[in-house]
């Protein structure tokens, strides 16, 4: 009896398949991809779902069921037709994201299925569409694999690799596909502002993409923490709930997120200030652009009349495809044969298919990376600069390494030549982001007591080590516990600052800390003697002879939304009244008064 049970009921599964199949009955859903510098939206990625009252309307349930009746070609062909057929109302600086079952993408059928007529009868050209290969099936042919990959590659699509960190998407896959763009699980993104070895994980994968160019996108951001935690860690874009749930059209995501993100970039870039946060917009040149049909012979002379050694190749939506330098075009041209070969053919033949793309509002720091990271024979080749995907101009490398070394001088003038730390001016201009970004943050100010005693006793070059010693533990452990949103200060003389965006229970715990081992750390500092008897005998500033307490460190906070104060010297101010009643506290303490609104 039982097993007739399981056979009605597989039937039942079986032919709703197959009604699902032959009455094309998939609706698609499109969830917003953001960027997250600026917010803007630069694709949609395309998901199935079954209808509405079948048991199959869960797509991993009927994803599942297409699996065992063998007609997983059948479904994947239906909803990528479905998805590309609704999708000719998308933007054409926008990418579409479909999900491909590797198993399948080397299938002649699917070739049959992604030429550019089928796309052109939508209104859609190769250049929009993302290949998002999933992990349902290990790759076991790579050699093959890749054949299929370069075949579409060549043609102006591009790859991404989808829920990287899990399953078969790990790092052989990135190793032999090199993906346009990597997408890291959603199991990787939770929880990860809470999660300090998923953040140098994450770090780990930014470095990668800034090194090879690949674009990063974040699965699965649920929270607005974990949003601003993956801004601060540099990641490129993202998708997930927060941000937009899927629809049944194109839709743009809240203001309110986008305001959010917008927001976290700047006290990012103001909060850590720095060099490496002037973006690369700031020296983009904007020269003329050619499509990919044109003739090597016309690049050719126009490399020749204009003192220009390299230019961007676009399609018909301005969004780059590819760089041709002249030296390269020279070497094509010198061939045997190169000539004949080249001289009225289009210049898409010759030109590099994957030069190095960044955003107008990358750091200059992390464009020179990716500059300097790049194959021997690229490395003096042109950085093509894009705003919204668009052409947005190009940067030479001649500018680009002057413009640095320009920013990291200026950067140099600002650091106190004892700590290395920021001074005064950095100092203000990160308090003042703090106030016009109107976030809720904690601002510490560090003080050593008796240390003028110290200094007239030990003389000032052991001042200096202390001075140091202060800078290098109170730096460390706010990098430690706030690697991304801790910034860290030197006034002048003994006086620290740091600025710190979390819980007041994270900031008292980072005081307590810091505290801690400064007490332990400074007694090496002290003789035998003192260090035993915990004080120093010596005159006061009056010549009489007293007993002080060895060095101790008072620690003064204000903590919450700072609306009250107009500007830093207001901030400042307020801090040294809380700052005169630690120092009452005997030894090394923290006090934190909370800002009223």
């Amino acid at each position: 009896m039982i097993n007739s049970l399981v056979k009605i009921s597989n039937y039942n599964e079986v032919e709703e398949l197959k009604n699902i199949i032959n009455n094309k009955n998939i609706s698609t859903v499109y969830q917003p991809i953001v960027s997250l510098l600026d917010g803007k939206i630069i694709g949609y990625e395309a998901l199935s779902r079954g209808p509405i009252d079948s048991p199959l309307q869960n797509p991993d349930k009927l994803f599942k069921a297409a699996q065992i009746y063998n007609k997983t070609w059948e479904l994947e062909q239906l909803c990528r037709t479905k998805a590309i057929e609704k999708a000719a109302t998308i933007e054409k600086n926008r990418y579409l994201f479909i999900n491909v079952d590797p198993y399948i993408f080397k299938d002649e059928k699917f070739k049959k299925g992604f030429t550019k007529e089928f796309l052109a009868q939508h209104n859609m050209s190769p250049d929009c569409i993302i290949f998002e290969i999933t992990e349902k099936t290990c790759i076991e042919d790579y050699k093959s694999f890749k054949k299929a990959l370069n075949n579409y590659v060549g043609q102006g699509y591009k790859i991404a690799i989808d829920d990287t960190g899990s399953g078969y998407s790990g790092l052989k896959m990135l190793n032999e596909t090199k993906p346009h763009f990597i997408k890291i699980d959603m199991d990787l993104i939770r929880n990860i502002n809470k999660d300090s070895f998923k953040q140098s994980l994450l770090e780990c994968f930014v470095k990668l993409s800034e090194s090879t160019n690949m674009k990063l996108i974040a699965e699965g951001i649920e929270t607005k923490e974990e949003l601003k935690t993956l801004i601060n860690l540099g990641v490129y874009a993202g998708q997930g709930f927060f941000i937009g749930r899927p629809a049944g059209t194109f839709l743009d995501i809240s203001d309110s997120v986008k305001t959010l993100i917008t927001r976290s970039n700047k006290l990012k870039n103001n909060s850590s200030y720095n060099y490496q946060y002037n973006n690369i917009v700031e020296i983009v040149r904007q020269d003329r652009t050619f499509s990919p049909t044109t003739h090597c012979k016309d690049i050719k002379e126009y490399f020749d009349a204009n003192d220009i050694t390299g230019v961007c190749i676009v399609n018909s939506n301005e969004i780059p495809i590819g760089l041709i330098m002249k030296h390269s075009l020279n070497s094509a041209l010198a061939t045997q044969y190169g000539v004949a070969i080249f001289t009225n053919r289009p210049v898409s033949l010759v030109m590099d298919s994957n030069p190095l793309i960044v955003d107008c509002h990358t750091p200059v720091n992390e464009v020179s990376k990716m500059a300097m990271s790049r194959k021997t024979e690229n490395i003096y080749d042109y950085v093509i600069i894009t705003n919204n995907n668009k052409y947005y101009g190009i940067v030479s490398i001649r500018s680009l390494l002057n413009y640095a070394t320009m920013l990291e001088c200026n950067y140099a003038k600002q650091l106190n030549p004892l700590t290395e730390l920021p001074g005064n001016t950095v100092i203000q201009n990160t308090i003042n982001s703090i106030l016009e970004a109107k976030r809720i943050c904690c601002i510490l100010y560090f003080d050593l007591d008796n240390f003028k005693i110290y200094n007239d006793t030990y003389g000032f070059e052991n001042g200096d080590r202390i001075l140091k010693y202060t800078a290098q533990l109170i730096n460390s452990e706010i990098k430690s516990h706030f690697p991304y949103t801790g910034f860290i200060g030197h006034v002048g003389g003994d006086d620290f600052v740091s600025v710190i965006e979390s819980s007041i229970e994270e900031c008292e715990k980072l005081c307590e800390k810091i505290i801690e081992k400064f007490d332990i750390g400074i007694l090496n500092f002290f003789n035998e003697k003192d260090r035993k008897n915990k004080y120093i005998e010596a005159a006061d500033r009056h010549g009489i002879k007293d007993i002080f307490p060895i060095t101790s460190l008072s620690i003064a906070g204000i903590y919450g939304k700072l609306n009250s104060f107009s500007d830093p010297e207001e901030v400042g101010l307020f801090t040294a009244t809380i700052k005169k009643e630690a120092k009452f506290i005997k030894g090394s303490c923290y006090l934190i008064r909370t800002a009223s609104s």
